[in-house]
Formats: C-alpha cells, structure tokens, sequence
C-alpha cells in the first residue's frame, strides 16, 4: 500500500503572509490543491494523509469534498517541527503492514507522475529514497563566527534536495523512534537526514528530481509559478482543444480587426457562436449602457454567454504634453473605463455559465513607454484589474485572465508605428490562438504571456 503524506503543517513565516503559503492562490485555486491532485491522479498510490494545523482542517475537508478527491482518507494535525509531523502520520499507520510513506511538501504544486513513479518502483529495492537535483551554483561552506569561506566542496558531487521522499514505514518508523530517544535533540530539516544519523547503514537511493520541481518558499516564486501552470496549460496538440468550442457562445468586444477579428474567425470555424461588437457597430464599449444593451441582445438571441473578450484598444503615440484632453479622455476610457464596463456588465451572465472573461494588456504594463504613456498606465491598470477579479469572483466560478501579448501585427500598431519587418512581429492569429486556449482552458488569474518562440 502507498500513502502520500502532504506535509502541510508550515506557518509561510519566510514567506511574508498572514496566510500559511500552502493556502495561497494560485490561478484560481491553492497552492496545496495541485499538489494533492498530482497524488490522487496517480495509479500507484493508493491513499493520501494530509497533515495540518488543526485550524485549516475544516477548509481542507470542504476543499477537497468540493474537488472531488477520493483518495484523501485522513487530515491529522502537525507538530511543532517538521520531524514531529511526520512522525504524527507514521503513528496513523504504524499498526498496518506493507506501508510505504511518500513524504511531499504542500508547496511544491509541480511534482510530476515521473517522479512520483520512480521513487515508488525504488522502494520495490530499497528501505529510503530521496530525490534531487544537481546544483547549478557554486557551494560554500563558511565559518560562522568569521564569515569567511571554510570549505568549497566539489560542485559535481553536491546536489540539491527535493521532495517526494519515500519510505518503508518500518524504516522512516525506527529512524523517528531513535532521534526521539536521543536527548542531544538535534535538528532535521527532512526525514532522510534522519535516516542517514540513526541508520547509517541504511542505504538512500536518489531519484532525479526536476527544474519544475520548485518550492514555492517566496513571494517571488508565486510569479515563477504561473508562468508554470501557463506552460502547462496550453495545450501543444489544439485539436482536443478546439473541440471544446462547439456549442460555446462567446461575445467579443473590438472583433471587426486585428485580434479581436481572428478570435472571431476561429472560433466561428471550430463550432462556436460568436457575435462581435466595435465601434464600426456601433457600440463604443466606454458606454455602459452601449455595452450592457449588447450583452441583453446577445442573452435574449443565444440563451447564455459562455465568454467574453474584450479586444478592443486605443493608441495615441505622442508624448504626454502633446496629447489632447480628449486624447487622454479617449484612452482612458477605451482601454480601463471599457474594460471595467464590459466587467461589470458581463458578471450576471457568466455566473449562469461559469465562465470567462478574458481582457487584453500591453507589455508596457511593466515598465511604461515613452510616446505612449497614458496607454502603458490603463494597460497596468487592466492587469490590476484582471487580478482583482480573479479574487471577487472565485466564489462565482468566473474565470478572469488577461492576455499580454510581445509586438503584434495589428492595424492600430501599424496606424502607430508604420511598416515593420513582420518576422520581428506576432501575427494576430497566433495571439488569437492563444486568447482561445486561456477561455478553454481552467487557470484563473494569469497574465498570459504571449512571445514569439525565438524570444
């Protein structure tokens, strides 16, 4: 028998939340959610035991009764260290026989079927398995009370730690019984250090881990981490993709060029119903009541609204002190203003459907351009915007992402920044192709970088 034992019993002190880490968000769910699922789909384990600080129990259960697990049989409380946790669940099941106990930390959502795999075929040979990866950096060992460098061990001997790690229960068991009786307490950091100075003679097998197999310990690595789900994410072969368009309704705002027009193409062509919205219609989407009289039309002709993308943008390049008032006015109220508009006027509708929304930035969201600030600010502010949603709406199941996609091949660039060698450009299309695979797809809250693949 295979038990996945998910250490989630950390406080998340280093990294800088009031919430424990494992229970962040992260792209519409947390952190702990894909690590469970990654054991409950796999063939070979056969149950899974989370330890947790008693307070989180509750949520917990209600997670993961919501999500369908079946292989969460137990939720049992953690101990004052790392070691102490772990020990907790070996008690749990120290009465069975032919255990094997795969030790995983919460936070690290990316653990692979792979791994997970081989570190159960391992234990078929050995008592103790670790897994790890080789370290890029340089080593060194300093001394404390000078710190000054005490020892450079060889690079290509030391690698780095990771989790799954896994045991026969009578192994990590006699390990954890003899570190308790040792009254020098030292510290453990993880369970096969415990192996190595109580069973010294107990050989530990290493797996090799992978890059993807991150920790998620700092604020910084949240932002490392979608872009993983989005790699993820978006599917390599479309067709089964693709597929998922027939029978949807998608609404799209600013569709008669550019982007906006080839979403409209290929979803019309994949089975979609698709109605398009500009102001060559007719409908300027900085008009709440242009935008909420479009949306009423479309609920009464096709019954539900599945998703809706705002493609619609404005672009005035000149420098700040030479743009009009209603240069400025219209900017900012095509780009945030119609944003919001088409928001706030698209909830009602796709709460019926758990939906999409799906908005459009700029890479000029991170760092404003010169010639065109005011667009590089509502840009910012849509990504803002699309992250706040994210939030408010989760309780609703909409999903919000926003597409950010490198230079494209569009009129309104072309209108801005003349003719340009189209191999440095993406086609619209391929943007296009992107923003269908976000509404198809189950992340939420992402900010979808779309680059050309030499970048």
């Amino acid at each position: 028998m295979n038990v996945a034992v998910i250490l989630s019993g950390g406080s998340g002190s280093r990294f800088g939340s009031e919430t424990p880490k494992q229970y962040i968000n992260l792209a519409g769910k947390n952190i702990i959610e894909y690590t469970v699922v990654a054991f409950e789909q796999n063939e070979n384990i056969d149950e899974i035991c989370i330890v947790a600080d008693e307070a989180y129990h509750d949520k917990l259960l209600q997670t993961f009764k919501k999500s369908g697990f079946k292989k969460v049989r137990r939720v049992i409380s953690g101990g004052a260290e790392r070691k102490d946790s772990s020990y907790n669940a070996i008690k749990e099941y120290e009465d069975k026989e032919d255990i094997n106990l795969i030790f995983h930390d919460a936070v690290r959502p990316f653990i692979s079927q792979e791994i997970i795999n081989n570190c159960i075929r391992a234990l078929e040979k050995y008592s103790a398995i670790d897994v790890a990866i080789p370290t890029a950096d340089t080593i060194i060992e300093i001394d404390e009370s000078s710190k000054t460098i005490k020892n450079i061990p060889q690079r290509s001997k030391l690698q780095r730690g990771q989790t799954p790690q896994a045991f026969k229960l009578k192994t990590i068991k006699k390990a954890h019984e003899l570190a308790n009786a040792d009254e020098s307490k030292p510290l453990f950091t993880d369970d096969c250090g415990l192996v190595k100075q109580y069973l010294p003679d107990e050989q530990i097998f290493v797996i090799d881990g992978e890059e993807r197999n991150i920790k998620i310990t700092y604020p910084e690595d949240l932002l490392f981490a979608e872009k993983l789900i989005q790699l993820h994410s978006i599917s390599a072969d479309r067709k089964p993709l693709l597929s998922k368009l027939k029978g949807m309704n998608i609404v799209v705002f600013g569709g008669s060029s550019g982007i906006g027009k080839e979403v409209v193409e290929i979803a019309s062509s994949h089975g979609a119903k698709v109605v398009e919205f500009s102001k060559s219609s007719g409908v300027d989407v900085a008009s709440m009541d242009e935008v909420k009289s479009s949306l009423e039309l479309v609920s009464k002709k096709l019954g539900k609204i599945d998703s809706i993308i705002n493609c619609a943008a404005t672009l005035t390049r000149k420098d700040l002190v030479k743009m009009s008032s209603n240069e400025i006015e219209g900017e900012v109220n095509t780009n945030l203003i119609g944003s919001i508009n088409i928001a706030k006027a698209s909830h009602s509708y796709l709460k019926k459907t758990k939906g999409s929304l799906l908005l459009f930035t700029s890479s000029s969201y991170t760092r404003g351009r010169a010639g065109y600030s005011v667009y590089s600010a509502t840009k910012a502010a849509v990504v803002n915007l699309t992250q706040a949603l994210c939030e408010e709406w989760m309780k609703d199941d909409i999903r919000v992402n926003v597409i950010n996609p490198a230079r494209t091949a569009t009129p309104m660039r072309e209108r801005n920044f003349g003719k340009e060698d189209e191999s440095s450009l993406l086609s619209a299309k391929d943007v296009a192709m992107s923003s269908i695979d976000t509404i198809l797809g189950e992340f939420n809250g992402l900010v979808i970088d779309v680059r050309m693949r030499n970048q």
